[in-house]
């Protein structure tokens, strides 16, 4: 994602802000989804899962260079309480060690802690980095068991059942 993108989301998810040069390409697309609505018999939502499905999706990070955190909006319906608890790890993360931070789902499900920075940057600390992705994993390792669970029966539509017998 391009930084100019990763903006303009921030702004339409934090700010509620729509930049004038993609008003009206929101608006003819909002258009275009009402009309397909009785003919799709499906959620927006549904649609927008099923195009992520079987890849990497990041959940949300955190830039320290441009001072941004991003939330994907695929994920709008998450609890506003999870959303708050990721925003606090992510900016956390990155004002303690730096760099870009992320959040990500993998293909099966499980989830990523990932976090690099520029080849330039003197004060990125690896150390710091990788010891802080720990420490995150072991406190909020059940809030990412739960969004794991979450990922697996609403996006990669998997049974329930089948999940809890693995357990």
């Amino acid at each position: 994602m391009s930084a100019k993108d990763f903006e303009r989301e921030y702004k339409r998810e934090f700010e509620g802000i729509i930049p004038e040069d993609d008003f009206e390409e929101e608006l003819q697309e909002e258009t275009k989804e009402d009309l397909k609505i009785d003919e799709m018999q499906k959620t927006n939502k549904s649609r927008e899962f099923e195009k992520v499905a079987g890849e990497r999706v990041v959940l949300c990070g955190a830039n320290a260079y441009e001072q941004k955190y991003y939330f994907n909006p695929i994920f709008r319906q998450i609890p506003e309480s999870i959303k708050k608890e990721l925003n606090i790890i992510s900016v956390l993360f990155t004002q303690e060690a730096g760099g870009i931070f992320t959040i990500v789902f993998e293909e099966d499900g499980s989830i990523s802690i990932e976090t690099n920075a520029d080849e330039e940057d003197i004060t990125y600390d690896e150390i710091t980095a990788g010891l802080l992705v720990s420490e995150v994993r072991r406190k909020r390792q059940d809030l990412f068991e739960a969004l794991g669970l979450y990922y697996r029966i609403y996006v990669l539509h998997e049974n329930p059942a089948d999940i809890l017998e693995e357990d």
